[in-house]
């Protein structure tokens, strides 16, 4: 089974338990105040639009690459690492002033039609009840307390990690940072994320200690390697693929690592086209394919595709080297192998 039948097969589980817990939470808001019980339900169809469920089934699937397992705790856990992830998203997209997300408006969005300081602020203030909601779930999860003070500090330690690579990411906007910079950023975002989400699952599964350094370097280098991928996408990917106007991230003035590597190799009349162009707030498509034409005659999109195959190997080589169950296996090298061959399509 490949990794999108697998995450078909477990979103189903942890969609059902999110749905019984925004049950819960919008009755509750509905006996205090209209507006409150609007938002939970603005929150609800949010976190419930069409997604993969990644961070949560990363979680889910190491848990049962340990215990055989899936049971309620597990998915009161998974149900607490979708919020947590979504908090993230709706911080994400507001400062990013993005409008759409899956089809949807984004949650700032959702509230600004007659007052933008409206929409603003909820997206903000949801977006930390959301983490508080996840903490909840994952505490009444029923797991015993010593696991839960582990899966804990790795949350509370994750969140702040996130953050500060959210402050270096608004900060890269305003710099030129080398690929060192950017691997400290990048080492506090889809890698922390997947970092966290697959050791909470072995930790609360019951991996054997010995396991839990290669799993969070392979989450690591799949984290590398995702966020490299995922930055050649909004640059490179065309209207119908990526479903939105491509760019956005050069529209902010935003450094992936193949724009990091195009500012170091780059002749002055590709850097001069390449800065001329980009931290415009928009980007026209007959601008972004000129942006195109230089990140790719410099070789930047070369190197930073050189560069996600080879933290894809080194993620598939730890994970064979766990406990884990050869289903779980199977699915992080089908997901891995998919970034790979993913980086071909954008050129």
């Amino acid at each position: 089974m490949g990794w999108e039948e697998t995450l078909d097969q477990y979103g189903v589980l942890i969609d059902e338990e999110l749905r019984n817990f925004f049950t819960e939470t919008k009755n509750a808001a509905k006996t205090y105040h209209p507006f409150i019980e609007k938002v939970y339900s603005n929150m609800k169809e949010f976190v419930l639009r069409k997604g993969k469920r990644l961070a949560s089934c990363s979680t889910l699937l190491t848990y049962k690459g340990y215990t055989s397992d899936i049971d309620t705790q597990i998915l009161k856990v998974c149900v607490g690492i979708e919020l947590y992830r979504h908090s993230i998203l709706v911080h994400d997209d507001f400062i990013d002033k993005d409008e759409f997300r899956r089809g949807g408006k984004t949650f700032h969005r959702m509230f600004s039609e007659d007052d933008r300081r409206l929409g603003d602020g909820t997206a903000v203030f949801t977006g930390d009840m959301m983490y508080s909601m996840a903490l909840r779930s994952i505490v009444n999860s029923g797991f015993a307390q010593k696991k839960l003070d582990r899966v804990l500090s790795m949350l509370l330690e994750g969140y702040r990690n996130v953050n500060e690579s959210q402050i270096l990411d608004l900060l890269f906007e305003c710099k030129e940072p080398n690929a060192d910079e950017w691997y400290v950023m990048a080492s506090k975002r889809a890698a922390s994320l997947f970092k966290t989400t697959i050791l909470v699952g072995a930790v609360l599964g019951n991996a054997p200690e010995a396991d839990l350094q290669p799993l969070g370097e392979a989450a690591t280098h799949l984290g590398y390697s995702f966020d490299i991928q995922d930055d050649i996408i909004d640059t490179f990917a065309s209207l119908e693929q990526y479903g939105r106007h491509p760019g956005g991230d050069l529209a902010l003035g935003k450094k992936p690592l193949h724009v990091i590597y195009t500012l170091k190799l780059a002749d002055r009349d590709g850097l001069n086209m390449l800065m001329s162009l980009t931290g415009k707030e928009h980007i026209s498509l007959e601008s972004l394919e000129q942006v195109r034409e230089v990140i790719r005659g410099s070789g930047g999109l070369k190197e930073a595709k050189e560069k996600s195959r080879s933290h894809a190997e080194k993620a598939k080589k730890l994970i064979a080297q766990t406990g884990l169950s050869g289903e779980t296996k199977e699915f992080f090298a089908s997901l891995i192998t998919y970034i790979e061959n993913s980086l071909n399509w954008y050129r």
